[in-house]
């Protein structure tokens, strides 16, 4: 684990639940990046390591193949383009942190069927492969980085966007600017979907993201894969998610938001209706 954090002590409680509920025949063991190593792990058939500070140490330390788990697909990217001997051998898979863009662009759809155009706001570090849009919406990209003219390059995507869609960019969306993205946002009227359930609590109108324990129970089955066939399965995204609304920042913009249940099953016809 990267730390010792309540995310990541979720995930390893719940991943423990899910391994013993499906007897699946395997030893834990467990430690946390950037305490002594004292051998845990030389031995390992499989390496998961939870967040980007394991999936570095990981790669660095251990010749077992790495599972990274709630990382975001950029890191992994770039944490291979690194260690390029990890790649060729497809020694390395993961469980990204952030969800697909048909997912997110269909999630603002079904909450926002009024927002047609989504600002993005991006470091140029994060190499992000634009969506293919849905029709009727509209994507209002800007690459940027904080030390140059940050906040000039959020005004300017908020004065032409409706919504606003956060993504894993760490140099962007950093704790110490998300304050101010966030009270920008509101003065422009203009809805911030986040990432993660803090990102609702600190006063976005919603996000869409997968808890601890849905990304264990993935995890479970991915090793169960490798323990049958000796390899790792492609990356993946979560396959589960989840659905949070701040009705309080929904009724401060005079946004009408319907209950995640009817936003889901929206999404699920949506999604039936592209295939």
């Amino acid at each position: 684990m990267s730390d010792s954090t309540p995310p990541y002590q979720q995930f390893s409680t719940a991943l423990s639940q899910v391994l013993a509920a499906n007897k699946v025949d395997v030893t834990v063991m467990e430690s946390q990046a950037g305490t002594p190593q004292s051998g845990e792990g030389a031995n390992a058939g499989l390496v998961v390591a939870v967040g980007m500070k394991a999936m570095e140490l990981a790669i660095a330390k251990f010749d077992a193949p790495v599972l990274g788990v709630m990382i975001p697909r950029i890191g992994y990217e770039i944490l291979l383009e690194r260690h390029p001997a990890y790649h060729r051998s497809k020694a390395t898979s993961a469980i990204y942190l952030d969800q697909p863009w048909d997912r997110q662009l269909s999630f603002i759809q079904a909450a926002l069927p009024k927002h047609k155009t989504v600002g993005l706001l991006y470091s140029p570090d994060t190499h992000i492969t634009l969506p293919r849009l849905p029709q009727g919406m509209s994507l209002n990209a800007q690459s940027t980085r904080p030390a140059e003219n940050f906040f000039v390059a959020l005004e300017s995507v908020l004065s032409n966007s409706d919504v606003l869609l956060v993504i894993p960019d760490s140099e962007i969306y950093s704790s110490s600017n998300m304050r101010n993205i966030l009270l920008t946002s509101y003065r422009h009227q203009v809805p911030l979907i986040g990432i993660s359930q803090a990102y609702v609590n600190a006063g976005a109108l919603g996000a869409i993201f997968s808890t601890p324990e849905q990304l264990a129970g993935q995890t479970v089955e991915m090793i169960v894969f490798f323990a049958r066939n000796r390899r790792l399965p492609e990356p993946q995204h979560p396959k589960l998610f989840s659905i949070s609304l701040n009705q309080q920042v929904a009724r401060s913009l005079g946004i009408a938001l319907d209950s995640p249940e009817a936003i889901r099953e929206r999404m699920n016809k949506a999604g039936e209706g592209r295939q």
